[in-house]
């Protein structure tokens, strides 16, 4: 709870510490000035002319309803506008997560298992050039070589389901989320990559590998053991790395315009929209958080030491 309620709180804070303000989104400087009489109306329309203390009364009781506010930018419920968006960024979010869990354990144990041999270098060097490049520059790429070179995949956007129906929405969901989720998945493959090479090289050398290797046991039971081992702090940076990929996709979101969370967030910033960031902000920070308690609730399931307290 008290994770939580500091996420409120800086949730509230963040948006007012940044310079402008909704006004200026409203009235840009194009617009020419505006009176006294109506740039108080707007501060009226959306609480702004209440001291900041009272603004935060003000948020708090609407958390408690489930009351988001009214958005600057569009005029519309914020938990309508969330509800939207929210369905694309898991999809997008949790399958990198799930995708380069799996490939970034597969290679990494694959690795050690050849440890200083021409695999593991080659494979160690490549994760961490990827991992070097900046997620907008490899959504850039990807969108280069797939959609405007090849024409495989569209270039932007999502479909939403009510333009097409049945197999063909999945296929076009498929389609558009298909270079937005490979740039995700390379951005996060690197942590949990190194992670799991480094977790199955010190069970190689624990001496119950070299026991059990004394006693017989063939390499394929030996891998066995050594690699349900190395799961434990993989699966620490698995979680950890969800954190890492919703930051992330706000960057690969933008690049490629798809309709999620992150694309709400940098157009909420550039309009200033206070009760949008607040809401964006604090689902972000309530993943984060959820994805670190089911890491506590997974890590017992992988060690059963922890089972047995």
């Amino acid at each position: 709870m008290v994770v939580v309620a500091g996420a409120v709180l800086l949730n509230f804070a963040l948006p007012r510490l940044a310079p402008g303000g909704p006004v200026d989104y409203l009235v840009p400087p194009q617009a020419g000035s505006v009176s006294a009489e109506e740039r108080a109306e707007l501060l009226d329309r959306y609480g702004l002319d209440e001291s900041v203390p009272r603004q935060l009364v003000t948020y708090l009781g609407g958390l408690t309803r489930g009351d988001l506010g009214v958005s600057v930018r569009d005029g519309r419920p914020v938990r309508s506008v969330i509800a939207e968006r929210l369905g694309w960024s898991l999809l997008l979010v949790g399958g990198a997560v799930v995708l380069s869990a799996l490939v970034g354990t597969a290679l990494g144990f694959f690795a050690a298992w050849r440890r200083g041999s021409g695999v593991d270098l080659a494979s160690l060097v490549s994760v961490l050039f990827i991992d070097a490049l900046p997620a907008f520059f490899v959504g850039l790429l990807l969108l280069l070589v797939f959609s405007v070179r090849l024409d495989l995949f569209p270039l932007y956007g999502a479909v939403p389901a009510s333009e097409v129906g049945g197999a063909r929405f999945l296929v076009e969901v498929a389609r558009r989320l298909a270079l937005p989720l490979a740039t995700l998945t390379l951005t996060g493959l690197a942590s949990v990559f190194v992670v799991a090479r480094s977790a199955l090289l010190s069970e190689l050398d624990e001496d119950y590998v070299f026991m059990a290797r004394a006693k017989g046991l063939d390499e394929k039971g030996v891998r066995r053991h050594a690699q349900q081992n190395a799961l434990l702090p993989v699966s620490t940076a698995t979680f950890l790395g969800f954190s890492t990929l919703v930051g992330a996709a706000t960057v690969v979101e933008t690049v490629f315009s798809y309709p999620g969370l992150g694309t709400l967030a940098f157009q909420s910033v550039l309009s200033r929209d206070y009760p949008m960031l607040q809401a964006v902000f604090l689902v972000l920070a309530l993943i984060a958080i959820a994805a670190n308690f089911l890491n506590d609730l997974v890590y017992p399931r992988l060690d059963p030491r922890l089972r047995a307290q």
